[in-house]
């Protein structure tokens, strides 16, 4: 059994022969932990309560024969095994899990896939530009991807994004640069992690339960500035971002840069007419700006998109990317699924799925894009308050239909705050599909011509789907269904 410093010291060049580690969790990064661990030659357990899906079972097989010891299923995890030097948790672990507990009172380190990434980074590795933030991360990390490819880069967007980190870092055939996407539960296991540049998008409440408060959830979002090296982007318009940039320790000589949605000061990248300029990385930025495309390039050129896309283009800019690069990026970029998405147009009725919308935040700036909505909206709040997002769309609302565990929290707030608007409650249903075909219907008897149907939970899915996309899918599907059934 070694001691703390000593395991805090390995890297990949090191001979972990001997360390005892736990894995805690097998979803994604869990897997990658356990693997990538296995293959450093440590002595790997993994633990989880889930026995999961037959892919997760093969991938147990694998690690057994590689070594590990897998044990999935009730129980699993209540107890810690002795002789452990080393605990890697899984993300959505929540730091009161007894299992972490268990270890903290030992002494044991306790880290998560993304700290274990950045210490196994290796020589000559490929610099991280980070992204977190409450909404935009995702497509914030791929337009970066997209603008940093433009500029003829081996670059690759990992984390929470879907790649885990580990993957990108231990794949012999290296990157020139990872855009990394943060979630707040990756960063508070992340203690050492020096980015080239990182950026918060916005702070608004969300995962309140999971850390315990607003305080905590802010603080963890902030670690993503610590020991940055080049450049600390936050949003003009969010106040808080920039007081998480004025109190980080950074690497002597780290910049704060600044995006708006308005004419940009010296030390910020913004919006000149239609224009998207930097006065950040420019030489004479007291008087001048460089163009790094228009919002014409941008396949949605909504407020919230545009700040992603100024966030990216910083982080690239950061890096040393020239502002043509930025543009082709750009222009490249396509949106993913289930992020305001068209999915009908049919008797001057829009449907629109925005089920990446998972907390208040996020289906503010998705209702705040169309004029007249019937808002579907509903699921695990998470902590979640609705007065404030209500009030602030009330005037855009035609109806509500409502689903989910904490629906009653959206029908209060409505109650309350729009009491004009018809709500329409929609019980739990045999399976999804069923569940979304009543929704549709309620939908579609309370909209009317020029209206957007538009799913913008507000809220996460697994009360009643899989995940948002999960969800996003089962009301595509309802939609195409009504809209055949009324055909002639």
């Amino acid at each position: 059994m070694r001691s703390e410093r000593d395991v805090s010291s390995l890297d990949r060049d090191s001979s972990w022969e001997g360390v005892r580690a736990v894995v805690a969790g097998f979803g994604v990064s869990g897997f990658a932990a356990a693997d990538t661990l296995t293959h450093l030659g440590a002595d790997v357990i993994v633990l989880d309560e889930s026995e999961g899906d037959e892919r997760r079972r093969e991938q147990a097989r694998l690690l057994e024969v590689l070594g590990a010891t897998i044990r999935l299923g009730p129980g699993a995890t209540a107890t810690l095994p002795d002789d452990i030097d080393l605990v890697v948790t899984s993300p959505g672990w929540r730091p009161t899990a007894p299992l972490l507990t268990a270890a903290r009172d030992r002494g044991l380190p306790v880290w998560g896939e993304v700290e274990l990434a950045w210490r196994l980074r290796g020589r000559d590795a490929a610099p991280w530009l980070a992204v977190t933030g409450t909404n935009g991360k995702t497509t914030t990390v791929q337009m970066l991807e997209s603008i940093l490819r433009a500029a003829g880069l081996r670059a690759q967007a990992v984390g929470n994004v879907g790649t885990p980190i580990l993957e990108a870092v231990m794949d012999p055939a290296g990157r020139d640069v990872l855009a990394v996407e943060l979630s707040s539960f990756q960063l508070h296991w992340t203690r050492s992690m020096s980015a080239q540049a990182a950026a918060v998008l916005n702070l608004a409440p969300d995962h309140h339960d999971w850390h315990g408060g607003a305080e905590a959830y802010a603080a963890d979002k902030a670690r993503v500035y610590e020991r940055v090296q080049r450049a600390c982007v936050y949003n003009v318009a969010d106040p808080a971002t920039r007081h998480m940039v004025e109190q980080a320790d950074v690497v002597e000589g780290a910049r704060a840069i600044g995006f708006t949605l308005g004419v940009p000061e010296p030390g910020m990248v913004g919006v000149v007419e239609d224009l998207l300029v930097d006065r950040a990385f420019v030489e004479e930025r007291a008087t001048s700006a460089a163009e790094m495309g228009s919002l014409a390039d941008l396949a949605d050129a909504s407020p919230h998109n545009v700040q992603n896309a100024l966030a990216a283009a910083a982080l690239a800019r950061a890096h040393g990317v020239p502002p043509r690069a930025v543009r082709d990026g750009l222009r490249a970029f396509r949106l993913g699924p289930h992020r305001i998405s068209t999915v009908a147009h049919a008797g001057d009725v829009t449907w629109v799925d925005d089920s990446k919308a998972t907390n208040p935040h996020a289906a503010r700036a998705s209702l705040r894009a169309f004029e007249h909505v019937v808002w579907i909206a509903g699921g695990l709040a998470k902590g979640a308050t609705y007065g404030d997002l209500v009030r602030d769309v009330r005037d855009r609302l035609r109806a509500a239909v409502l689903i989910g565990a904490d629906r009653a929290l959206v029908a209060k707030a409505l109650a309350e705050h729009a009491p004009h608007v018809p709500v329409h409650i929609v019980d739990d249903a045999a399976d999804a599909d069923a569940l979304m075909d009543d929704v549709v219907a309620a939908a579609s008897r309370a909209a009317r011509p020029g209206d957007t149907v538009l799913l913008a939970p507000a809220a996460a899915s697994m009360d009643q789907f899989d995940d948002y996309a999960h969800r996003g899918d089962a009301f595509a599907r309802a939609v195409e269904r009504l809209l055949r059934s009324s055909r002639p």
